[in-house]
């Protein structure tokens, strides 16, 4: 991942995540709205990077201008549903966030209430490479043989 421009295509195992948020409430316990009078909800952690931050002044060290998760609450959604620190993401929704600004990326993690999640979390195994030189696809596969495999 080191090095990676954005826009260009990704060669890497990616951890499917769906964070459920949670509904913002007030000291009293009261909804918390938005200027439309929608709910409003917290997914629990925090951003940095994109296409228009400068990677070499990033404070945790982020090798390219992805988008990583740079906190997360504790007790919060995204603590409860395995995102970690340093994870980057690749994917919200079906959004490519490889090629977004820090502001468009912030404003699309908002929009929804559930977000499914496609990241990238450094020291995840290597995927094999494929036998037949010709095979355009890898796997991850943990078994000797597929999985669902039908008989005829």
């Amino acid at each position: 991942m080191a090095g990676h421009t954005a826009g260009d295509p990704l060669e890497c195992y990616s951890i499917p995540i769906v964070l459920e948020k949670d509904a913002d409430i007030d000291n009293q316990g009261n909804p918390v709205l938005e200027q439309d009078g929608k709910q409003r909800y917290r997914c629990g952690f925090r951003i940095g990077g994109g296409i228009d931050q400068d990677p070499s002044q990033s404070p945790q060290g982020y090798p390219d201008k992805g988008i990583y998760v740079t906190y997360i609450h504790e007790n919060s959604a995204a603590s409860r549903c395995g995102l970690q620190i340093h994870d980057k993401i690749l994917q919200v929704n079906g959004k490519d966030l490889t090629v977004a600004t820090h502001k468009q990326a912030v404003e699309y993690i908002r929009r929804k209430p559930v977000l499914k999640m496609l990241v990238y979390r450094k020291g995840v195994p290597q995927l094999h490479k494929p036998v037949n030189p010709g095979t355009q696809f890898q796997s991850y596969n943990q078994y000797s043989q597929p999985q669902y495999q039908q008989q005829y």
